[in-house]
């Protein structure tokens, strides 16, 4: 027998829609952390910082150590093969 508050084919109205209410918060809190990222980048373009190398940056600075080293390292040597290794290489 279903209980108060189910629905069709036994779901829980009250929880589904808590659910689906709680995403939609979390997902207009991103939209706007989105923005407020956006901004920060176009601060940083006019203060005269080039924002795809600040992206590489923050990219690089979300791995482990030893992750980006091993990358760093298969870096110098696809381009060593490839006769561009750098002056400190």
């Amino acid at each position: 027998m279903a209980k108060a508050g189910d629905g069709p084919s036994g779901i829980a109205v009250n929880q589904l829609r808590s659910i689906i209410e709680r995403i939609e918060r979390l997902e207009e809190e991103k939209a706007a952390i989105a923005e407020d990222i956006k901004e920060v980048y176009a601060e940083a373009k006019a203060n005269g910082y080039d924002t795809k190398t600040l992206r590489e940056v923050i990219r690089i600075r979300k791995m482990d150590t030893a992750e980006r080293q091993e990358m760093d390292a298969l870096l110098d040597l696809y381009l060593a093969a490839l006769g561009m290794a750098t002056a400190e290489g």
